[in-house]
């Protein structure tokens, strides 16, 4: 990918499984990357897994605009301004809106909106004075097309969508602002959505039968177009949503 050489780039959830992918990738173009998760241990041990001098591990809730403050200040004196922002970082649990309590929802929405919300009105006024960046937010198929047993994390993400989209607006042609979709993805997360025991693994079979390409995405999937969209190579793309699902979801 050209243009992501001597980058930095700050990536939410860098301790989860997406999140290390795509630092992977992106260090794998010549970046250095912050990895921040509410679980610095996580974090610490994604960094581990990268080439030496070219991670930081940082410790940080995006709920918390002050700990996001901090950790972006703590990776621009070890590594430097980030040139590259990746909102990855997202929780849910399935269950029925109906059978839910605003308590689960107050936490849906703080971490996946509010939270990435946070992360740009953070990042985006240094991009916007040096007067480029790249942002790549990871929302859902669940915010384009719904998804059953996930109406508020749904809401969360096509949120994200409409916000990614007017910031595109909004900050062209300095920043550039994408949407990356994934569709059901091998995760930690979606492992404990499908729990144990026959009823998990019928919802498994069903998933991977549903799928064009018979399988569930793997979080390297999602790595490259995270990469792509990252670098000189989309310096004209602003705005778009691109779904990683194998063909799942086709939506023009």
């Amino acid at each position: 990918m050209h243009g992501l050489a001597n980058q930095v780039a700050f990536v939410t959830g860098g301790g989860g499984a997406i999140g290390r992918a795509i630092a992977a990738r992106l260090v794998e173009a010549g970046a250095t990357v912050g990895l921040l998760d509410k679980d610095g241990a996580a974090a610490a041990r994604a960094a581990a897994e990268l080439p030496a001098g070219r991670a930081v591990a940082l410790a940080a809730d995006i709920t918390d605009r002050a700990a996001v403050a901090g950790a972006l200040a703590e990776l621009e004196e070890r590594a430097g301004p980030p040139g590259v922002l990746v909102n990855n970082a997202g929780w849910d649990r399935v269950g029925d809106f109906l059978d839910s309590r605003p308590d689960f929802w107050e936490d849906v929405i703080a971490i996946n909106l509010r939270g990435p919300l946070n992360v740009h009105h953070v990042v985006l006024p240094g991009m916007v004075a040096r007067g480029r960046g790249k942002v790549v937010n990871i929302a859902s198929d669940a915010g384009r097309v719904g998804s059953s047993g996930e109406a508020v994390y749904a809401a969360c993400k096509g949120g994200i969508i409409a916000f990614t989209k007017t910031l595109a607006r909004e900050l062209a042609p300095k920043i550039n602002l994408n949407v990356v979709c994934p569709g059901p993805t091998e995760t930690p997360l979606l492992e404990s959505f499908l729990g144990e025991g026959e009823r998990g693994k019928k919802v498994y079979e069903g998933l991977k039968r549903a799928i064009p390409f018979r399988r569930l995405g793997q979080p390297a999937d999602v790595a490259g177009i995270v990469a792509f969209l990252a670098s000189d190579e989309a310096s004209f793309i602003t705005g778009q949503v691109i779904s990683v699902s194998g063909g799942l979801t086709m939506h023009g």
